[in-house]
């Protein structure tokens, strides 16, 4: 998971005015910088605990495709809908409404805070190679360590504080120098005989088809790409217009380079079964069977550095997601709420109040960093495939596109990143759906409470049948009340139509000054 503020590019538009425009070679090493994230670390595990060789190497394929269409349509919305600047699912609000908008911010906040936990596990897990108490992550003593240093974050960004240009070079150096190094040593240490012994992985019939081994690749493979959505912000940084879309190509591409060789050069150091055992950060385990400890301690330092480093900008873009949702009135008002130095304060505390729960859950229920990368990865496909739809739907209907214009292009990658998309939630399965669908269905209360505050009906009729089918998929009753609240909108709705307009022109200017 790669941190992208998603409300950055405007500060990115106005960094250039005063600095230097970047040429092709920085501006890819910048996007880079900005997909790549601590994730890679547990790659070697992550990927070898449900496949073999073969469905690794199927599985990076499918997202090379899949990712590559998502850079794409991120990056023509950049540029076709720019005053749709408030993250993903403003996409998903413009095209399909309300509801599906507000379900997008709503995912893409679960994911954020979700991840946000399975940092601070995996953080914990890396300090255990020093200190056996920490354990994986979810020992008492690693939850009160994880819950100092939330709280710790917590109250620096409320007393103004941002991430330093500094504390983002070291950041980027933690996570690129080790991963380069690793790729480096263990290329010369790869053993063809240990890579070959079981390329289809139907050896351990632990693991099932070929099918089944690519689908369990889906979600890690998705989980190191997140925040790939925000590599279209430095577009306003480019020196030539042409090289935005080079650079965005080359730097996933050097990503995904990296991402496979980690991946794929472990199986050729450490056997399939012998690699889905490792503890995490697995890339530590690999390299130390190469060099010995100090290959170790080299990356369980590099990862506490990057990801305690980055922990700061990771909570406040967890809570930012909440707060310009507020702000523009997809959720409730009070999340849009900040103190006097500018902090989302309210939006802050929920978030981080959120984060606190899922940590002592995980002391109780043993959760692993991978079963909580997973869930952050499900819920973010929402606002994914609306926003893949989103760029198919504009191509369909021509809208912001001249009229020669050719739409055949972003017409495939919209479908494509849609399909990819869908794609991810087959390979997803029941339970991790089942398990952010219960995430989800709190989020209609929030829903309603926000439609009421803005005067506007609460469910179109398609609305509220999504809001059913969540119940028929055994997600708690909360629907009712929305049920009621539409059949509560559409009797005053003939009687209320010109002050419920006003009420609304009201609110919609009142946000714009906001």
């Amino acid at each position: 998971m790669a941190a992208t503020d998603i409300s950055s590019a405007p500060n990115s538009a106005a960094a250039t005015a005063n600095g230097t425009k970047l040429r092709l070679g920085p501006l890819t090493a910048l996007v880079i910088g900005s997909m790549v994230g601590s994730g890679v670390f547990s790659l070697p595990q992550n990927m070898a605990a449900g496949a073999g060789p073969l469905a690794i190497v199927i599985g990076w394929a499918i997202t090379a495709i899949g990712m590559l269409a998502l850079v794409f349509v991120y990056q023509s919305l950049a540029t076709r809908k720019p005053e749709l600047d408030a993250g993903p699912y403003a996409y998903a609000k413009a095209g399909f409404g309300p509801f599906v908008g507000f379900n997008s911010a709503w995912g893409y906040w679960i994911s954020a805070w979700v991840g946000n936990v399975s940092y601070a596990v995996i953080v914990f897990s890396a300090l255990s190679y020093f200190f056996p108490a920490f354990g994986d992550g979810n020992t008492w003593q690693a939850v009160v360590g994880a819950s100092a240093l939330l709280w710790a974050i917590h109250f620096l960004i409320m007393a103004g504080v941002r991430q330093a240009a500094l504390v983002n070079l070291i950041v980027t150096a933690a996570k690129i120098a080790p991963i380069v190094l690793f790729i480096g040593i263990v290329v010369v240490a790869f053993k063809v005989d240990v890579f070959n012994a079981d390329f289809t992985g139907l050896g351990n019939t632990s693991l099932g088809s070929i099918m089944n081994q690519v689908k369990s690749t889906m979600l890690v493979t998705l989980w190191v790409f997140i925040g790939i959505e925000g590599a279209s912000v430095f577009s306003a940084r480019a020196e030539k217009r042409r090289d935005i879309a080079k650079a965005t190509v080359f730097g996933f591409l050097a990503c995904l380079a990296l991402y496979a060789l980690v991946s794929l050069l472990s199986l050729g150091i450490i056997s399939q079964p012998q690699l889905a055992a490792l503890k995490n950060p697995s890339m530590a385990g690999v390299l130390e069977a190469v060099v010995g400890p100090w290959g170790a301690i080299l990356i369980n330092l590099a990862l506490v550095i990057s990801v305690v480093g980055a922990f700061l900008s990771w909570t406040l873009l967890a809570a930012e997601v909440p707060h310009i949702a507020g702000k523009d009135g997809t959720m409730p008002a009070f999340f849009g709420h900040e103190n006097d130095r500018g902090v989302p304060s309210v939006s802050l505390f929920v978030t981080n109040i959120l984060v606190q729960a899922f940590l002592i859950i995980t002391l109780f229920a043993q959760s692993t960093y991978q079963a909580l990368f997973f869930i952050a990865s499900t819920a973010i496909l929402v606002p994914y495939i609306f926003s893949g739809a989103y760029a198919a739907k504009l191509a369909i209907q021509g809208d912001s596109y001249g009229a020669s214009e050719n739409r055949n292009a972003p017409l495939l990658m919209g479908l494509l990143a849609t399909a990819y998309g869908l794609w991810l939630v087959y390979a997803a399965g029941l339970s991790y759906l089942f398990m952010c669908a219960v995430l989800y269905a709190p989020g209609i209360v929030f829903y309603i409470w926000a439609r009421r505050e803005n005067s506007q009906r609460i469910f179109r009729p398609a609305e509220a049948a999504i809001g059913r089918g969540r119940h028929l998929c055994g997600v708690p009753d909360v629907d009712g009340c929305g049920e009621r609240a539409l059949t509560h909108s559409e009797r005053f709705s003939h009687g209320r139509t010109r002050r419920s307009f006003r009420n609304r022109s009201v609110a919609r200017s009142h946000r714009a000054s906001a």
